[in-house]
């Protein structure tokens, strides 16, 4: 049985430089400059968070191959095939699926291929799939009635501001909460940026680094100024001071000053369980179990599950390339407003 283990892999398994200058042109003062700028759009290409997975994956397979007496170099399918399936006797399919991936990551960063339609690895994660595959757990929705009891709850304080903008924000906007956290005031502020927002007459213009590549979105203003996300994150940047960098940041432990350093987006999920509980959420039952119940994405959700609109307004807000994907978000909706069996005369 799969037991996780954080320990590094040896040196002998660490990822090789993927833009080390050949020795005789090594010293090249151009080239090294290059190859500096190519490294960084290498980094680039994955969030830290997915780089830093990928990495513990790949170690964690390294580490499983050495307790065996085998190696992970070169690319072996049969030997990825008894990984996963010792796997599976752990983790869920959508886990072991990510860990593929790592190990895709890994063997690339080696300049090397891993074949995942190989039938030792194909034919292994299909009887996975079909023997452990279970309907996802999905994360309760915060309605628009859940969200304003959660900012009430909120203190009149600097840092009460800031938190009532990013759940207003989070909420009104359909954004994960990697996107929330990687807003700056304006555009290129910041090389980790991951969008910026403009305050205009009628609501915020939010641009974003997608996934596939950049969207935007539309947040219009609310009915009341308790409740209206561009409000409320207006007034936390007056009074944060800030016009520059990140817009969601530190406050200093007297909650007096807004800092320069940039929220973790651990933070928003921290945020939306303590607000739960001190607004009275799901109440029947245990603390335990209402805070596993929530997430950042049951803001997402939210949004999907409450705005009366047509279903295409949604898909375009969430970023979805599909309709789809955003049903999966809603989780009520009036499922047969469309009769197809009538339609069809019957």
């Amino acid at each position: 049985m799969i037991q996780e283990d954080s320990t590094s892999q040896s040196a002998d398994h660490c990822a090789p430089n993927p833009f080390t200058l050949p020795s005789p042109i090594a010293g090249s003062g151009s080239l090294d400059r290059l190859a500096d700028t190519a490294r960084g759009y290498a980094r680039a290409a994955a969030s830290d968070n997915t780089l830093k997975a990928y990495g513990k994956y790949w170690a964690h397979f390294a580490r499983w191959c050495r307790m065996r007496g085998t190696d992970p170099l070169p690319p072996s399918p049969e030997l990825v095939g008894l990984y996963i399936a010792d796997l599976a006797m752990t983790l869920s399919v959508a886990s072991i699926e990510r860990r593929l991936s790592g190990l895709g990551w890994g063997y690339l960063q080696r300049g090397l291929a891993l074949d995942r339609k190989d039938r030792h690895i194909a034919t292994v994660l299909a009887g996975i799939r079909r023997k452990h595959t279970r309907p996802p757990v999905q994360k309760e929705a915060i309605l628009g009635d859940d969200i304003r009891a959660m900012v009430a709850t909120l203190p009149h304080d600097l840092r009460g501001l800031r938190d009532r903008a990013i759940l207003l924000i989070g909420f009104a906007g359909g954004l994960r909460r990697s996107e929330i956290v990687s807003l700056d005031r304006h555009k290129d502020d910041t090389i980790d940026s991951g969008g910026w927002i403009d305050i205009l007459e009628n609501g915020a213009l939010i641009t974003l680094r997608g996934k596939i590549g950049w969207r935007e979105v539309e947040i219009g203003r609310g009915s009341s100024d308790q409740t209206c996300p561009v409000h409320t994150l207006q007034q936390w940047l007056h009074f944060a001071r800030i016009d520059f960098g990140p817009i969601f940041t530190g406050v200093t432990r007297d909650g007096k000053r807004a800092q320069d350093t940039r929220l973790n987006d651990k933070h928003i999920a921290r945020l939306i369980k303590r607000c739960v509980l001190d607004a009275g959420l799901r109440t029947d039952l245990p603390d335990a179990k209402r805070v596993k119940l929530y997430s950042g994405h049951s803001l997402r959700a939210g949004l999907a599950s409450s705005a009366e609109v047509d279903e295409r307004y949604v898909q375009k807000q969430l970023g979805h390339a599909s309709a789809e994907m955003t049903r999966r978000y809603q989780r009520r909706r009036d499922r047969f407003r469309v009769n197809l069996t009538k339609a069809a005369g019957l």
